[in-house]
């Protein structure tokens, strides 16, 4: 498994470096907000709360510091190449033990690659968390094409699964390696295992797909039934986003491309499920909220992950999409995520480990890196026995 680059394809180090220019017309932009009205005592049930999101321009324009986030991302080792002829951001720790495992991180919406910040070293240096450093990883984790530093050019969940085996293989030399994710992360992980199961250890997900049309309702357990329900109703209060995005994502790019508050509620709106900002930010902290949003912001490119929704809607389907792939699973359920039951999960990929997680929503690798470290390198550990 170790990693050498056996091919033509340049990689090269990359540095993230915003203009001061790009920083003061930030600035000048959410100095003068022209706030909506709001009906009283909303809160945020007809979404982002005003008074929360002026309490966040608030500090973002007084008192986040995105000079000292981007010299923390820089300690990280960046790089970009040429994948399937995208170019492709990513970050790539080696680890420090004996013989690290390779493990492909991939984030999601309205994420990015900032969702593994603490994860990063709680895998590639596990002594330093009191760890054992026989359980280390070789860590990399990209941006998905039209994300953040990567090309504009958003991919389906197959295409996607071609490139990322390209990169880690073609391009890192990886002869093999486990795949985890998030959201939609977990669904090119899966794609992975169903279209190139022989570069795959293991994959690890929190995430497995949900019911849909070509689900076999009468054949769902009671708790199979009852996460069903639960994501239907979730579409009908809280999924309009994805038709939009699905039918007309270049109409809200305007308006999210030219607003950092606009951009900033809509991102924030979808991370909360049934949570509030004010929790968000005491499950994530404020400056994590607003570096994942500045990610968007100073890239320009929540038009092009908007995108990537109207290009899966309209793809012809994917000849893999029905197969349970072989390849060892883990599966982790957070409690504050829909209602995954194990036997759904069983349905959807080889499981080898179910996990309750004491803690966590859908963005577990971010909230509570420590759970996730430690649950993948239990899962690790029982694939290389």
């Amino acid at each position: 498994m170790a990693s050498t680059n056996t091919t033509k394809t340049q990689v090269k180090p990359f540095i993230i470096d915003i203009p001061q220019s790009v920083l003061d017309d930030l600035q000048e932009r959410l100095s003068r907000t022209r706030w909506p009205d709001e009906s009283p005592d909303s809160g945020w049930t007809m979404g982002a709360n005003l008074g929360y999101m002026k309490h966040l321009v608030d500090y973002w324009l007084n008192k986040y510091d995105w000079r000292k986030q981007e010299a923390e991302l820089n300690q990280l080792h960046h790089f970009t190449a040429e994948v399937n002829g995208i170019n492709v951001h990513f970050i790539h720790e080696r680890g420090k033990g004996p013989n690290p495992t390779p493990i492909l991180l991939l984030h999601g919406w309205p994420d990015s690659f900032y969702r593994y910040h603490k994860l990063i070293p709680m895998l590639t240096d596990p002594a330093s968390f009191g760890g054992d450093p026989n359980q280390s990883f070789d860590v990399i984790v990209p941006s998905l094409p039209g994300f953040a530093f990567s090309e504009k050019k958003p991919l389906v969940y197959d295409d996607n699964a071609d490139l990322f085996t390209a990169l880690m293989t073609d391009v890192l030399g990886y002869s093999k390696f486990v795949s985890a994710g998030g959201d939609g992360g977990s669904m090119i992980s899966v794609a992975i295992a169903q279209r190139h199961p022989e570069v795959l250890s293991g994959i690890y997900l929190t995430d497995v797909g949900y019911p849909d049309y070509t689900t076999d309702f009468a054949s769902l357990t009671p708790p199979e039934q009852e996460f069903a329900g639960y994501i239907q109703q979730w579409w009908m209060k809280q999924g309009a986003f994805n038709m939009i995005q699905s039918t007309k994502p270049q109409s809200l790019a305007f308006s999210m491309n030219d607003s950092p508050v606009g951009l900033a509620a809509w991102i924030l709106n979808f991370m909360t499920m049934d949570a509030t900002g004010e929790e968000l930010e005491k499950r994530f902290g404020i400056d994590d909220l607003l570096t994942n949003i500045m990610i968007y912001w100073l890239t320009e490119t929540i038009g092009s992950t908007f995108r990537m929704y109207f290009e899966a809607a309209n793809a012809a389907p994917s000849p893999t999409a029905s197969i349970r792939p072989e390849v060892p699973a883990a599966v982790a359920h957070c409690p504050w995520d829909a209602p995954l039951p194990r036997e759904w999960a069983n349905r959807k990929v080889n499981l080898q480990q179910f996990s309750k997680l004491e803690r966590g929503a859908h963005f577990t690798a971010w909230e509570e890196p420590a759970l996730i470290a430690a649950d993948v390198q239990d899962f690790v550990r029982q694939i290389k026995q």
